[in-house]
């Protein structure tokens, strides 16, 4: 579309939306006076500016964003987001600290207890009554699970959210991927177990040791880069059937915390990657590689297979893989669900969202404008903004049929997949306050991705193919879909805030050391038997069982608020 066209479109969309109620009309004088000083206003347009910093990595929109500034038309206010460059996030949020200058906004992820523990988060409280859209974001007894040791609460979690009912279409948690090329040569077969994969990957590379070009393939790879090494450790809890509590596993009958480090799935799972590696099926660079090298050497499309979280490649790799045609060659990724052994049920994917209340969005006490910043979320969560952060414009991003159903051309989803168009065109705030389920206009899904025809429609040919040789439409119906466990779930929003300030705090910090450092040689270890005793025994002395205390009082706290509050 010529620019002219689109400019039009844009202004248009944000003259009528600012018309509506709720949105935009009154949020851009909403707290203007203090904000025309303390924000930053830019003088030309009228429009606050504010800052955040989210401790992941990212991608940076232009500034001159179509998208952004037709949000910012209609909520008077914009944001200049960085993301996590070279540092862990506790070493970026440590020098923040250190400073003592904040941006406005921050996901501190794995430092988020350290921003709170150093007085830099601004108590919502107060606030929340006057921002109709944040105060229902959460029920009254979900805002009671992100308070804090203090009793307030300090960010809003923004993600697992959902409206009216889960619409999820793809499996954004961990799996085992594989490539559909490998799937398709052996004609769509049932991969079950843990063997199965393996044996298939084997067979595959075996029989097709490279792509077209002549590049050898890389049959399994595994992340380890810092905090990511979840990609090698947190198998086993999978494996054994239960969901992604993340620290422990729960055992449903008896209601006991169980550590999945030192099971006999286990022993097993990392001895099986012990044989791979030997049989040279596990990539020898797995455990040095960091996170970037493995994000480009999946948009090669040389890896056959490897555990992740979905959102932790398949933003970049897919649309990667896509741009190079490298779809045509069978190079997407599709989760298998996986167990230790047919007789036990996966539970790789759960539905109706989760609350991780460990990191959220907070306000930091370096913001000078905290009502102008609220009602910047508060007007991200309008159904108007809603639609243009996660659809686009109409006419340009997604066409409306008579019915009000939304969808894309080729053309739109071709874009849509294109780096250098969203960075110019399209505004997601993907780390503000956000729905997934249904769109509140009760038509649409709040996401392209949850469409279901969209979704369908905008897969890869080799992807599509792949669904209906398994009898499906969705990723979620590939791997199956499970309701959450208890109220408990899960455990790793309350793992993920604990220091060394306590006994189980300072065994889960070493656990960690250990099964980072310990892990890589376990798996390419000449003699698996002997670095599995010598790792457990290092393991046992981290006390281990301190950390397996603390869990089980938080569980028994859960349990007993969900009693009182009559959800169990």
């Amino acid at each position: 579309m010529k620019k002219k066209q689109l400019t039009a479109l844009l202004l248009s969309a944000a003259m009528a939306l600012s018309l509506l109620s709720g949105c935009g009309g009154n949020a851009a004088s909403s707290g203007s006076t203090a904000s025309q000083e303390s924000a930053g206003e830019t003088e030309s347009q009228g429009i606050r500016e504010y800052t955040a910093f989210f401790a992941v990595p990212g991608t940076e929109i232009n500034d001159d964003n179509e998208i952004q500034a037709a949000i910012a038309d209609i909520t008077g206010a914009r944001v200049k987001e960085t993301w996590l460059t070279g540092q862990t996030a506790q070493e970026a949020v440590g020098t923040m600290i250190a400073g003592g200058e904040y941006p406005d906004f921050i996901d501190g992820s794995d430092g988020q207890i350290q921003l709170y523990e150093a007085g830099a988060l601004v108590a919502l409280d107060d606030y929340l009554d006057k921002y109709p859209n944040i105060k229902e974001f959460y029920s009254d007894a979900e805002w009671d699970k992100v308070r804090q040791e203090d009793g307030k609460i300090y960010w809003i979690p923004q993600f697992g959210n959902i409206w009216e009912k889960d619409m999820s279409a793809v499996h954004s948690d961990e799996a085992f991927w594989i490539q559909t090329r490998v799937l398709k040569w052996a004609g769509y077969p049932e991969v079950k177990t843990m063997d199965q994969y393996f044996d298939l990957i084997e067979s595959y590379n075996e029989a097709n040791p490279s792509m077209e070009d002549g590049t050898a393939n890389i049959p399994y790879t595994i992340l380890c880069d810092d905090w990511r090494y979840f990609c090698l450790e947190n198998a086993p809890q999978f494996l054994d059937g239960h969901p992604n509590d993340g620290s422990v596993i729960v055992d449903t009958d008896t209601l006991k915390i169980v550590d999945y480090n030192t099971t006999p799935t286990a022993k097993r799972y990392f001895q099986k990657l012990n044989e791979e590696f030997q049989k040279g099926i596990v990539d020898p660079e797995s455990f040095t590689q960091p996170y970037d090298e493995y994000i480009a050497k999946l948009s090669t499309g040389r890896v056959l297979g490897m555990i992740d979280q979905w959102w932790n490649y398949a933003y970049s790799v897919n649309d990667s893989l896509k741009q190079q045609g490298l779809d045509k060659q069978g190079c997407d990724y599709v989760p298998l669900p996986i167990t230790i052994s047919e007789d036990i049920k996966n539970m790789w994917h759960t539905s109706d969202g989760t609350l991780n209340v460990s990191n959220g969005l907070g306000i930091t006490t370096s913001c000078k404008d905290i009502d102008g910043a609220l009602q910047f979320i508060n007007d991200l969560l309008s159904p108007e903004v809603l639609t243009l952060r996660n659809w686009g414009i109409e006419g340009v991003d997604y066409n409306k049929d008579e019915n009000g159903v939304f969808s894309r051309t080729d053309e739109m989803r071709t874009n849509a997949s294109d780096p250098a168009y969203k960075a110019s065109h399209l505004c997601t705030y993907s780390y503000f306050p956000n729905y997934s389920g249904m769109s509140k206009d009760g038509i649409n899904a709040a996401t392209p991705a949850e469409q279901p025809q969209e979704f369908l429609d905008g897969l890869q040919a080799d992807v599509q193919e792949c669904l209906e040789a398994y009898g499906c439409s969705t990723y979620v119906e590939m791997i199956g879909t499970n309701t959450p466990p208890g109220p408990w779930y899960p455990m790793y929003s309350y793992s993920n805030t604990m220091t060394t300030s306590t006994p189980g705090g300072t065994a889960w910090t070493k656990m960690g050391e250990i099964k980072h450092e310990y892990l890589p040689k376990v798996v390419m270890a000449s003699d698996f038997e002997s670095a599995w005793e010598e790792y457990m025994k290092v393991y046992s002395d981290c006390k281990p069982e301190d950390f397996l205390s603390e869990m089980q009082t938080e569980l028994d706290r859960r349990i007993q608020l969900a009693k009182d509050n009559g959800e169990y």
